[in-house]
């Protein structure tokens, strides 16, 4: 039986080390994540930094006007999935609510009756059954112990 204990014993310490090893890898994968996305967030700073001081080059106008315009037509067309998606969200609240008001409400209040029932039941069957049972168990104790006799 020790030995049992010593073999359940012994395993642990090396979970509890192959856990520290699982979480410093996994620590070093976070660190060489985060690196690379703070290179990527700078790389990205810098193109934009160069393309503005590209395009407010006043020999560059023409070509800032073509991306100018570009943009614009991208920004139109951004505006309109947004309005199509707000369209589908509110039309998709309306249904939750709809959901709620006329399905989850009268389940609600059913459960809430069948709590009631039950809670009635409960007190009815230990106000009329179980109280009785006990107080008989107890003067049928309190008998046998005034009538047993005396073991002195």
């Amino acid at each position: 039986m020790a030995d049992e204990r010593n073999n359940e014993i012994t395993p642990k310490p090396l979970i509890v080390a192959e856990q520290s090893t699982a979480s410093e890898a996994s620590d070093q994968t976070n660190k060489k994540y985060i690196y690379i996305g703070i290179l990527i967030v700078l790389v990205l700073l810098t193109l934009i930094v160069l393309a503005t001081i590209y395009l407010v080059n006043p020999a560059n106008s023409d070509r800032t006007e073509q991306i100018r315009d570009v943009f614009i037509i991208f920004l139109a067309l951004e505006s309109l999935v947004i309005g199509i998606a707000l369209v589908v969200l509110i039309v998709q609240l309306s249904n939750l609510i709809n959901l709620l008001q006329n399905e989850i409400r009268p389940i609600i209040n059913s459960t809430n009756e069948t709590v009631n029932t039950l809670k009635g039941t409960a007190k009815f069957v230990s106000d009329n059954l179980a109280e009785p049972v006990i107080k008989i168990n107890q003067y049928a104790a309190m008998f046998k112990r005034i009538f047993r006799p005396s073991k002195k």
